[in-house]
């Protein structure tokens, strides 16, 4: 008798529990419903499926290119906050398909356990202990101290290579030597910003 179904992950040793079969049927479901793979012959690489995806994804990501370049590039649509306004929308609408079912969410809106979906905590949060954080405040405090003359300098050239759309990155590597990442963060909060979501 020829069978197709997922192991559970301890049925080698034991017989399954509830947890691990309903855990292996439902990377089943999450292939069949949610990735859609099974509805396509040989759904591997070379496939039609792969390709047409592969081809759409690039096809989205060029139309959104040109749509950046059409306001000016980055900064030019960042001006009327048009990265923030297509994040937001895509939420909203995310949040929409996934509140209807429109868009099945195997364990979170359909196929759902008897349990429900209890959020799981962990047994143990790992916490830095007092010493550790207090060598940590140190050792910024000494950066800031030892740097000091060196990071004043190296910060408002990346300041400046991100006003006049020089290259930063290379920039960034150089100050990432003797600045601290509040510092390089909030050096270029300063010349662009800070983003806050409104909603």
């Amino acid at each position: 008798m020829n069978s197709l179904h997922t192991n559970a992950y301890d049925e080698a040793i034991t017989t399954p529990t509830e947890e691990s079969v309903r855990r292996a049927m439902a990377i089943q479901l999450i292939i069949n419903k949610e990735l859609g793979l099974a509805k396509n012959e040989n759904p591997l690489q070379g496939s039609f499926i792969i390709e047409e995806l592969t081809d759409l994804v690039e096809a989205a990501v060029l139309t959104e290119f040109d749509r950046i370049t059409e306001r000016g590039g980055v900064l030019g649509a960042m001006e009327t906050m048009y990265q923030r306004g297509k994040i937001q929308e895509e939420s909203l609408y995310y949040e929409t398909l996934k509140h209807t079912g429109e868009y099945p969410i195997i364990g979170v809106n359909t196929f759902l356990s008897s349990k429900g979906s209890p959020t799981l905590i962990p047994q143990e949060v790992i916490r830095a202990t007092p010493e550790e954080k207090e060598y940590q405040i140190s050792m910024l405090k000494m950066l800031h101290t030892f740097q000091g003359n060196k990071s004043t300098a190296i910060l408002k050239r990346v300041q400046e290579a991100a006003i006049l759309n020089h290259n930063i990155f290379e920039e960034l590597m150089e100050a990432a030597k003797v600045c601290s990442l509040g510092q390089i963060t909030n050096a270029l909060f300063e010349v662009g910003g800070q983003y806050r979501r409104n909603m």
